[in-house]
Formats: C-alpha cells, structure tokens, sequence
C-alpha cells in the first residue's frame, strides 16, 4: 500500500476529501527544482477540516475516484 502526505483542500462533499500532494524533482537538462501536485479524492473517518496536514494511505475502491484513506492529521 502506498502512503502519502499532503494537504486538505476541500471539504464540501460527504464523508469525502479533496487531498492535495505536492512532489519536487530536479529537472534533468536545466537543474532546476521542479514542483508537482496532485489531488487524490480521501474517505475521510477522521473528520479532518481544510487546510489539516494528513497522511493517506491506499485501499480497496469506495466509489469511482476514491481509492485513499484518512489514517492521521498531523498537528
């Protein structure tokens, strides 16, 4: 299972997050740091609000988008 941290965005559906994970690389012609992002849809048993550092972990599907799931809120 893979596990990753990043940040609420959203809270507006039901039982359910909007998780964003950003990710650097250096590029391997120029050299220079390059940022990405990624949004993963969460179940979300904790109760995390926007804005909460969490860390997510993958499971078995809940619905069409939303394979991740709420395992801590980082203080």
């Amino acid at each position: 299972m893979k596990i990753l941290t990043g940040v609420v965005t959203s809270t507006k559906m039901t039982d359910t997050v909007s998780v964003k994970v950003s990710s650097s690389w250096t590029h391997p012609v120029y050299k220079k740091a390059v940022k990405r992002s990624k949004k993963y849809l969460a179940d979300n048993p904790v109760g995390a609000r926007e804005g909460d550092t969490v860390i997510i972990r993958e499971g078995k599907p809940v619905s069409r988008r939303k394979r991740w799931t709420i395992t801590e809120v980082k203080p």
